[in-house]
Formats: structure tokens, sequence, C-alpha cells
């Protein structure tokens, strides 16, 4: 009998996955998170085989990814099935190097569902066909590869921070703050705060 966690911010999506794992004799859904936060919570309890897990809540508080990775932190946890609308290339890799054991499109077939769950259950990488191309793709391009400090950097601007208020927080001299925004701007081929964090984004350099 495979457990189920049910992590989704909609209802509807949430009763509609419970019908679809219940008519299934090997699956029984033990509960339902309607927030990121509240998955980690109850994935914790240690009844939990698999949760299949949205990458975006309605709540603007933890994102399904950084679920994925606090979930996957602790000792004995459950595998975990990215389920979900959004197939961009970023997210898909973000969800995967975070430990997601695969990667479905809620348009799937309850067929194909079900099989994937048993699947991600037993330790199979699954992927939906889409996902594997997008993500193949996605793997083969030039990564941006950024130093823990100009990271430091690139999520203090992401909050907004100036660079006096950079300085401050990260115990650096504003000279110093110039030169890593620099070596941060050549490497993401942008000149300016905006752009330096639209192309972060596109990257998921973003945490």
């Amino acid at each position: 009998m495979i457990s189920i966690l049910i992590a989704d911010d909609h209802p509807v999506v949430r009763a509609g996955l419970r019908a679809v794992f219940e008519s299934h004799e090997d699956f029984t859904v033990v509960a339902e998170a309607p927030s990121a936060e509240e998955a980690v919570e109850r994935a914790s309890e240690g009844d939990v085989d698999l949760v299949t897990m949205d990458l975006r809540f309605a709540n603007g508080g933890m994102s399904g990814v950084q679920a994925i990775r606090a979930i996957r932190a602790r000792g004995d946890h459950p595998r975990i099935l990215v389920l979900t609308n959004y197939d961009d290339d970023s997210e898909i890799l973000a969800a995967v190097e975070a430990g997601a054991q695969g990667y479905l499109l809620k348009d799937s077939a309850p067929a194909d569902l079900t099989s994937a769950v048993q699947r991600a259950a037993s330790g199979e990488v699954v992927l939906a066909p889409v996902v594997a191309g997008k993500l193949l793709r996605e793997m083969r391009k030039d990564r941006i590869t950024l130093t823990g400090r100009e990271r430091d950097v690139l999520n203090a601007l992401d909050r907004g921070l100036s660079n006096r208020e950079i300085s401050e927080e990260l115990f650096l001299s504003p000279t110093t703050i110039k030169t890593h925004l620099a070596r941060l701007y050549g490497k993401l081929g942008v000149s300016s705060r905006t752009a330096a964090l639209a192309r972060a984004r596109e990257e998921g350099l973003l945490d």
C-alpha cells in the first residue's frame, strides 16, 4: 500500500487527485496540504510514502521547490512527485535538482498518473515526455555559475536592497559590492539591476 500526501492549493484539484488515487486498490491518501509549509510539516510525520507536489502556491509563502528541498533535508523522507501545470524549463530543472523523483503535468491521463505514482514510490525517476525533452535541452545549455558571494549579492538585489544596505548586511566595503555587481552583470550579460534579476529568474538562480 502506497500512502500519499497531496500538496496543492486548489481544493478542486485535491479532490480530483484524491478520487483518482482512492480508486486504486494499492493507494491510500493519508493527508492533503493546501500550502508548501503544511506539506513539509505533514511529510515529517513518517507515515507518507509519496508526496504529490505543486510548484506554486497562492499564499505567497514557500514554493514547491523550496518545500522539496526542506522535505529531502530530513532523514527518512518520502519520495516527491511534482504534479503541476507549469512546464517552464528553469522550473523543471530546479525541481529535479532539488530532489524530485518525478515531474508530471496535471493534464496527464489518470492511468499515467497512477503509473507514475507507483514508479516514483519504488524509486524510479518519472518524467512526462514533454518534460524529459525540456530537461535534456536545459541541461545541455551552458550554465551560469555564480560564486557564493555573488549569490548573496544577487539575493540582496532581489530583496530590493541598495548598494549601501548590501554592504552593511554582508560586511563588505561599497567598492567590493560594486566589484561583485560588475562581475554578476558580466556573467548574466546585462547592464542593470532590473535586467540582472530578470535574467537570474530565467536561469533559476534566485533562492
